[in-house]
């Protein structure tokens, strides 16, 4: 059922660091957004991937996790009270008198005079393991990830992966009493015996296992699984090169997200290599009124730093800010003595 179509001046695609600032930066200038994620998080690779992981390289911030960063970011956005839409993408981008008819997945939709692709990468989907017809039971006992944690009660659980989502969620768990209480155990199998994962949540895996709480298989790989009426009950794991049969309800697989342009490569922007073309003056693409920051934007120079797409943000918003107002002169004004900036920021003193 078609929704009300909403008009906005600006519609960011992408919530990661980027994207966030991005709306910082529409903020300053009197502009309101709508942001889209596909992710069900705020944050994009940041929160998804690496939340733990230090970042050394933000200017006047000797270092924060990746979590710190987007959590902070969150909190310079909040004066704007910008629309956020998590879970749906874009899906069709069309161009209708100067300005772009914008449909989501799940139906949403904007008329919009200025776009920004923040979408790092592209969206993110995850790896699949790969063994024949397993694809047919994800969403009854094969997992990607945790929608509802309490689902996992009760189950021998067995996670694959050795990042830190196998990790976490091994331990989380592992650790959990109710979920021990129930009757669950936790497997993790990894196809290394090396990890990906923070060291800190590696030494509790391993503490995890000494206290048998977790079962643990390195160096294996999943060979093929039995069902009866459709449930799994057992799985057949490659274990240094020997067949290790072990009992099993639910899988759920942590071989992380694999990023994908997805319904962007379908807008007929100028596309490199699985990058947008942009101009260096105001970061749009071939497309007038589409810009595209971070690191999915491509130019001669281009590095791909969170503090080059705060840069990029900043200038893609006084290019949109033309459109949205034309004829009108844009002032460049600092927060430190601007009146008009320090009311919208919510510091002024009246």
């Amino acid at each position: 059922m078609s929704q009300e179509t909403k008009h906005i001046d600006a519609l960011i695609v992408g919530a990661g660091p980027c994207g966030i600032f991005q709306i910082f930066e529409l903020g300053l200038l009197g502009i309101d957004s709508v942001i889209i994620d596909s992710m069900e998080k705020i944050g994009g690779q940041c929160s998804e991937l690496y939340p733990d992981k230090p970042i050394y390289d933000i200017p006047g911030i000797p270092v924060c996790s990746a979590q710190e960063l987007v959590d902070n970011l969150m909190e310079q956005i909040e004066p704007f009270n910008p629309e956020i839409y998590l879970g749906e993408e874009v899906v069709s981008v069309e161009s209708k008198n100067e300005e772009y008819f914008v449909t989501t997945s799940t139906n949403n939709q904007f008329i919009t005079k200025t776009i920004f692709i923040a979408g790092g990468v592209g969206s993110f989907q995850a790896r699949k393991i790969k063994l024949k017809d397993i694809d047919d039971f994800e969403d009854k006992w094969l997992h990607y990830k945790v929608k509802n944690k309490k689902g996992f009660f009760g189950k021998n659980l067995v996670i694959f992966g050795g990042g830190d989502s196998a990790l976490d969620w091994a331990n989380d768990f592992a650790s959990d009493k109710e979920f021990i209480d129930s009757g669950g155990t936790v497997t993790l199998v990894h196809r290394r015996d090396k990890y990906r994962g923070v060291a800190a949540s590696v030494k509790t895996m391993k503490a995890l296992v000494n206290e048998g709480r977790i079962n643990l298989y390195e160096k294996s790989n999943l060979k093929s699984y039995s069902v009866d009426n459709e449930n799994l009950k057992t799985l057949t794991l490659s274990v240094n090169k020997e067949e290790k049969v072990i009992a099993a309800d639910s899988m759920l697989v942590c071989f992380g997200l694999s990023p994908k342009l997805g319904p962007i490569a379908e807008w007929n922007l100028e596309i490199n290599k699985k990058s947008i073309e942009v101009d260096t003056e105001k970061f749009q693409t071939n497309l007038p009124g589409i810009f595209a920051i971070g690191d999915i934007s491509n130019y001669p120079g281009k590095k791909k730093l969170i503090l080059s797409g705060f840069h990029e943000a900043a200038l893609a918003a006084f290019a949109a800010k033309a459109i949205i107002e034309p004829g009108k002169k844009v002032h460049l004004q600092y927060t430190t003595t601007s009146p008009k900036l320090q009311e919208r920021l919510g510091v002024s003193e009246k």
